[in-house]
């Protein structure tokens, strides 16, 4: 076939990226060559829309043992001889079209990336954003995603210990599924994603390949139309077993001394993890795609190339040692073919039968090497003005802080999303200490180091919306604190960046400045980014989702005395709120939710203030003069106060002298404070410290009195939080 810009713009690239492979072959590629060029160039593969800004955050330092993006997650030193590897990904377009299929499929992709560093995963967390929960599509959705991610993660074997819950209008259409894994490694053991070694043997590891997911890569790098309900091949299909028997296999190969780099096969499939681990060691590959294992008959090359099909990777194997490697995938009842071996050419050329099907400097791929970088036009969105507009004067004030609190608690934003994850496994492996002692972070057992790691996924992206700068900082903040409060130490980053069309000037706005947010809050936290996904594309046929950069954060507990809970510990305690109360009540869910104010600015925030109380909190913990901790967030003071006490069904009795709006005061969501508990005897101690502290009353057995008011008792209030999203999905 004769191979035109026509041909290059159904395969999703432009005519100026056509005019350029054209240069660098110095020739027409043919369909298989472009194909590769489609996938490798594609938005998630390149980031070629995003990588100038990616580069501004703080890509180093801290404890981390491999640059971001050198390997395929981060790398940090939690101290005894041990790293963490983390890293979260979306599955977003996928899970729109196909829910179930579309977030398993996330869940073991990103499972991959851990071991295939010679890690074994030991946690699992989840971001999810849907539509309005009155829905059928969206509660159609909801089942099927967390039904994915319940079946994928349970029979992998990893347990899903924390996460959260979004819904709002502009996800309808576009969902996001942002999946992450943390798994630990012996410092010095780590696989680097590497080809080395003129002579040594390719090997094709797992799963056959089918023809599911072909095009993946693409598929998510553009809008979801009516369209896309018929790209289900774009959607690949996962077998949780299959992952788990190729997770032990991998992790036993390692030991073996026969593996010289891996690299799980994700997007774009063969050419991706052929292309990048050649580009990365400055060498070529020869590959018969003849040898490769596949479950359809007579696939083409580009098929062979572009396949997503899952639970598959590639090694380079030590020339000599390959009896090694096959008996370990024997045993394992695995496939392992020697389909190729490095060359020193830098060239991947690729073989049928014995015809060459397409030749490709490896370099000209990847992104770092050939792969374009742009620099997209960006301006303020209109919207930004009408939310400059805004007075809290214009807002009556509450009367009825009762019946406001009530509506709150009954929220899908706000209330249990018990129905989610009850269908979780949160317990397989032992190491979950956070099922019945809750906190703000998750706390996972990292067994054989004598330590904990304090996990977190956060973003609010109303905040994002308001004000993409102040959001990016606060979602980077928030992580950090709840890491805090659970008595661990912030390490680094890992990000999902979910946008909308980059062409958009107003939404490519949104994202420059929420990454410049996301920057200056992790070196202010010293909390470098270790790597990540962007997710662009993100759209409804009525505009973008709002802009959600997810941030998954990584805390280690150096000693588990300091480990702190959130809950009310027992009746008579004092209760404190730690930072300075603010007349706030931009973009909470009281405004958006109760009052319908659509547009409000971002909560107030300083990040100098910020990072003060979390040195303050921390303090606290370490010095033993707190019982308990959890920060104000979506609902302020009032909800954060019932939720401290649903855990022991403890209740509280608290009174209110300020000048500030009532609504501001119990349900504004200012950033930066924390409520904590502590007995009579240090309460001075604590207000001694030098940082802003109220006292708002006492813990009770179960009563709750407000301003005098009897609000009842926690456990109706834990009924009413508990059944919330339930009673929508019945």
């Amino acid at each position: 076939m004769e191979i035109t810009a026509k041909t290059a713009k159904q395969l999703r690239l432009t005519e100026e990226e056509f005019e350029l492979i054209k240069q660098k072959l110095g020739r027409t590629p043919n369909f298989t060559e472009l194909c590769a060029f489609s996938g490798m160039w594609s938005e998630h593969c390149s980031y070629k829309n995003s990588i100038k800004w990616l580069k501004t955050l703080p890509r180093s330092g801290g404890k981390m043992l491999v640059a971001a993006g050198e390997e395929n997650a981060g790398l940090m030193d939690m101290g005894n001889g041990f790293g963490v590897v983390f890293k979260i990904e979306s599955h977003n377009h996928p899970s729109a079209i196909e829910p179930f299929q579309g977030a398993a499929t996330g869940v073991g992709g990103i499972q991959r990336d851990i071991f295939t560093m010679g890690a074994r995963p030991i946690a699992s967390l989840n971001s999810l954003r849907f539509g309005n929960l009155n829905d059928k599509k969206t509660q159609r959705l909801l089942a099927g995603v967390v039904n994915g991610i319940g079946h994928y993660g349970n029979c992998f074997g990893v347990p899903t210990v924390g996460g959260e819950v979004y819904f709002e209008d502009c996800y309808h259409t576009n969902p996001l599924v942002n999946a992450m894994s943390v798994g630990i490694v012996k410092v010095g053991k780590t696989i680097s994603a590497t080809a080395e070694g003129v002579g040594n043997p390719v090997f094709f590891v797992g799963s056959a390949t089918g023809k599911d997911g072909i095009g993946g890569a693409s598929f998510a790098s553009a809008d979801i139309t009516a369209e896309s309900a018929e790209e289900l091949p774009a959607v690949q299909v996962g077998d949780p077993f299959q992952e788990k028997k190729l997770l032990e296999a991998c992790l036993e190969v390692i030991e073996t001394g026969a593996v010289v780099g891996m690299q799980d096969m994700g997007a774009a499939g063969i050419i991706c993890s052929t292309a990048e681990m050649s580009a990365k060691g400055g060498v070529g590959m020869r590959i018969d795609l003849d040898k490769v294992p596949t479950r359809q008959h007579n696939m083409k090359a580009w098929e062979l190339l572009l396949s997503e099909s899952q639970e598959r990777m590639l090694i380079v194997v030590e020339k000599g040692k390959e009896e090694a490697v096959l008996k370990v995938f024997e045993k394992w009842d695995l496939s392992a073919s020697n389909i190729g071996e490095v060359t020193g050419d830098g060239l991947l050329k690729f073989y049928m039968h014995g015809e060459l099907e397409a030749e490709i400097p490896a370099y000209e791929l990847v992104l770092g090497g050939g792969a374009p970088v742009y620099e997209r036009e960006y301006k303020e969105p209109k919207y930004l003005s009408r939310i400059a507009d805004f007075k809290i004067s214009d807002v009556d004030d509450v009367t009825d802080l009762k019946s406001v609190a009530e509506q709150l608690i009954q929220i899908p934003n706000i209330a249990s999303k018990r129905w989610v994850y009850t269908q979780y496994d949160s317990m397989v492996g032992a190491a979950n200490a956070s099922t019945n002692n809750p906190s703000d972070a998750a706390v996972v057992l990292a067994k054989g180091t004598g330590k904990a790691l304090a996990v977190t996924v956060d973003c609010n992206s109303r905040y994002v919306h308001a004000d993409p700068y102040k959001g990016g900082m606060i979602a980077v903040a928030e992580a950090a604190r709840n890491i805090v409060c659970t008595g661990g130490e912030p390490l680094g980053v890992t990000n999902c960046l979910n946008f909308g069309n980059p062409y958009d000037p107003e939404v490519y706005y949104q994202f420059v400045k929420a990454v410049t947010g996301m920057g200056d809050a992790c070196r202010k936290f010293n909390t470098p980014v270790t790597g990540g996904n962007v997710s662009f594309y993100n759209q409804n046929p009525e505009g973008p989702v709002y802009p959600t950069p997810t941030i998954g954060m990584v805390g280690v507990i150096e000693n588990l005395n300091n480990r702190m809970t959130m809950d009310f510990k027992e009746a008579g305690d004092v209760i404190l709120l730690i930072g300075e109360q603010k007349n706030c009540i931009g973009s909470s869910e009281y405004l958006h939710k109760v009052k319908g104010v659509e547009l409000s600015p971002a909560p107030m925030f300083d990040l100098e203030e910020e990072y003060n109380l979390q040195q303050s909190v921390a303090s606290l913990i370490s010095h033993k003069l707190i019982k308990s901790a959890h920060d104000i967030s979506e609902g302020g003071l009032a909800i954060t106060l019932l939720e401290k006490g649903f855990n022991r069904k403890l209740g509280f009795e608290v009174n209110a002298k300020t000048d500030l709006r009532s609504d501001a005061f119990w349900f504004g969501e200012a950033q930066s404070r924390v409520v904590v508990t502590c007995g009579k005897d240090h309460v001075e101690k604590i207000k001694a410290t030098g940082v802003g502290v109220t006292q708002l009353g006492t813990v009770t057995n179960g009563a709750i009195k407000v301003n005098g008011e009897s609000w009842g008792s926690i456990s109706d209030w834990k009924n009413k939080y508990d059944t919330a999203i339930e009673k929508y999905l019945n």
